[in-house]
Parts: C-alpha cells; sequence; structure tokens
C-alpha cells in the first residue's frame, strides 16, 4: 500500500466498520467466505469482480465508480464510449486532468443540469 493512499481493502474495512457491520454477517451479506473477506481488507488478495464490488458499494453505501477506481478497475460502460468519441473524450480528459474535485462536482452538475444531458447514457 503506498502510504497515505488508501486501498480498496482499506476502504471496504474501515466502511464495513463504521457501519458496525461483523465480519461474519458483512461475508454472508455478499455470498463469501468470511476468510475470504478478510483478507481482501488485508490487501492480500486482489479485490473480486466487478459484480462482486458493486454488491459491496451497495451493501457499505458506497459509489460503485469510486469503489471500482479503488479496485483499479474501469466501469463496463466507459471503454464503449471512450471508443464512440474517441477524439472528443481523449481532449476533454487531457484538457481537464488539472480540475480539482470541487471542479469535477461543478462539472459534473452542470451537465445533469442540461435539458438535453441524458444523465449516465452512452451518447
Amino acid at each position: 500500500m503506498v502510504k497515505g493512499k488508501e486501498t480498496f481493502g482499506g476502504r471496504v474495512r474501515r466502511k464495513r466498520m463504521e457501519k458496525q457491520i461483523t465480519l461474519r454477517k458483512f461475508a454472508e451479506m455478499i455470498d463469501v467466505s468470511p476468510t475470504y473477506i478478510s483478507q481482501i481488507e488485508r490487501d492480500e488478495f486482489k479485490p473480486p469482480s466487478d459484480d462482486k464490488i458493486r454488491e459491496i458499494s451497495k451493501v457499505l453505501g458506497e459509489d460503485e465508480d469510486e469503489m471500482l477506481a479503488l479496485a483499479e478497475r474501469v466501469p463496463a460502460d466507459l471503454p464503449g464510449i471512450i471508443q464512440k468519441h474517441p477524439k472528443e473524450v481523449a481532449t476533454f480528459l487531457r484538457t481537464a486532468k488539472g480540475f480539482s474535485r470541487e471542479d469535477w462536482k461543478k462539472l459534473t452538475q452542470e451537465i445533469a443540469d442540461k435539458p438535453t444531458g441524458k444523465k449516465g447514457k452512452d451518447q
């Protein structure tokens, strides 16, 4: 683990404990063994499948995209969007690479508020 950078396993453990869910109960909720969850939380195993990450996110009340990013994964819909608009997406991302978290929030809200914007849809 890089010092100062939260890992997928670390986030799972922290959120599970904040919600006061026992390891055994959490494992039961997402249909895996407690040993497996313990190993993930200690970063001894790679994060589970994308579907399992989505389940974990739902149980913990976490954003799926953030959890997938912590697991060093890209949400399944993004490659298709990028392939459909490669030049525009690449230019946009390179232009916005220096944005702060607040800049991203403002931009996301602005796009979501557009009457012609189709929130979360592949355009």
